[in-house]
Parts: C-alpha cells; sequence; structure tokens
C-alpha cells in the first residue's frame, strides 16, 4: 500500500480559489484526493474546481467567509453531504489589514483577526467533531513566519498567526487519542498573489533574507502539506513545519 497516496480521502482546502490555496489544493488531487474548494470568490472557485476537474480530480466547491460561524458550519455540513466525509482540513484562508499600531482601526484588527484565528477554530470545530466519530483525521493549519519575527505594520497579522500555532499544538494534544494529527505549516516569502504587488526594493530585501536565494511557490508549501496529510505522517502531530527556504532562523 502506498502510503502517500491520498486516494480514498477527501480535503476541504479553505481560501483555495487561487494563490497558495490553490497550490495546496492541487498538490492534494494529484494525490488522489476529493477536494472541495472554499472561498468567498465565486469566480476564483468555479475556476479551481475546473482547473482540478481537468487533471482527472473529483472536486466541488462552496463559497465560504470562514469569520461567519455559521458559513463556516455550513461548509463542513455540505462537505460531508457532497462526498460523505472529511478526511483532511487544511486551514489556509487568509486576509491582510496592514497598518502601523499607532494608525491601525479596530476594524481593521478585528476582521484580520476574524478570518486568520477566529476562522480556524470556526472550521475546525465541527470538523473535529466529524472526525473524532470516524477515529481518523488530518488538520493542516497555515501560519506565517510573521508569527516568530513579528513584521512592521502588521501587529494584527501577526497576532493571529501566532495564535495559529497556539491553538495547533492544543489541538493537537487533546485529539491525539482520536488518531487526528494536527500541525501547522510557517511558509516563508512565496511567489502568489498576495506578493504580486510588493515592491521590487523590499522584495530584494525579503529575498535577501532567504537562505536559498530565491522565493518559494505554492506548489513548495502543496508538497508539505500533501505529505503531512498522509499515512506516512501518522505519528507526526503538534508540529511546526517552516517552508521558507532557511529565512526563519
Amino acid at each position: 500500500m502506498d502510503k502517500r497516496s491520498l486516494k480514498g480521502k477527501v480535503a476541504i482546502v479553505t481560501g483555495s480559489g487561487r494563490g497558495l490555496g490553490y497550490g495546496i489544493a492541487k498538490k492534494l488531487a494529484e494525490e488522489g484526493a476529493t477536494v472541495m474548494i472554499s472561498d468567498v470568490n465565486e469566480e476564483n472557485a468555479k475556476n479551481a474546481v475546473a482547473s482540478l476537474k481537468e487533471l482527472g480530480a473529483e472536486a466541488d466547491y462552496i463559497l465560504c467567509d470562514v469569520s461567519n460561524w455559521e458559513q463556516a458550519d455550513a461548509l463542513v455540513k455540505g462537505t460531508i453531504e457532497r462526498f460523505g466525509k472529511i478526511d483532511i482540513l487544511v486551514n489556509n484562508a487568509v486576509i491582510t489589514r496592514d497598518r502601523t499600531l499607532k494608525k491601525m482601526t479596530k476594524e481593521e484588527w478585528d476582521s484580520v483577526i476574524a478570518v486568520n484565528l477566529s476562522g480556524m477554530f470556526y472550521t475546525m470545530s465541527p470538523t473535529v467533531k466529524h472526525m473524532i466519530e470516524n477515529q481518523y483525521g488530518r488538520i493542516i493549519n497555515i501560519s506565517s513566519a510573521s508569527y516568530l519575527n513579528g513584521n512592521i505594520g502588521q501587529c494584527n497579522y501577526a497576532a493571529a498567526k501566532a495564535g495559529v500555532i497556539a491553538l495547533t499544538r492544543t489541538a493537537g494534544k487533546e485529539l491525539g487519542k482520536f488518531k487526528i494529527t494536527c500541525n501547522a505549516i510557517v511558509p516563508g516569502f512565496m511567489k502568489t498573489e498576495m506578493t504580486a504587488n510588493v515592491p521590487d526594493k523590499a522584495k530584494e530585501i525579503m529575498v535577501g533574507k532567504i537562505s536559498l536565494g530565491e522565493m518559494g511557490t505554492p506548489e513548495d508549501v502543496g508538497n508539505m502539506v500533501a505529505f503531512l496529510a498522509s499515512d506516512e505522517a501518522s505519528h507526526m502531530t503538534q508540529g511546526i513545519y517552516n517552508v521558507d527556504g532557511g529565512m526563519i532562523l
């Protein structure tokens, strides 16, 4: 039996209409998983599903704002109704509202915490109930290098991503007895739509901090997600895995 294969597994990937989330969804599909695309943008979600189906994968989408408790619950229930179960949950949905602490508004703080941290709890809560019944599950949360290093203008984002680490480790402790693993991935500076508009000078500075000397790709993160979702990683939980080219010391 190929322990790396995800054939027969069902995965939800939040924020997967494009960018890093789509790269993760694509890799899971390539390894045989059935994928539920979740996004707030319907056009992106439809395009992602179409691309996965071109690869021969089974896929569908559910529109979901993970910061909304009811929508997150509907995502989980809808996936079970559509595909019968959930084996893998990848929490990737993210927003940024960058501003220095002195100038940051309450709305900018609240919205980032709501999506980037509370949204993970909102999807995990109903999912783990289902996984516990099945005595099996893989939860993979996407954090950020900002959780450790901080980043000027991102106190909201860095705080949320630090919370993701604590949430992941605590969930892993609670869920291990049910054969559910919970791990976090910390991407570095990645080639995505989010970084496409970063000024060239700023990109040069960021790349200069990367030991390998180049930005990462969504596929790099997807490879790690696929491994942690597989049976090869069955004895790995509460882990924090950097996919950063050596940017984090």
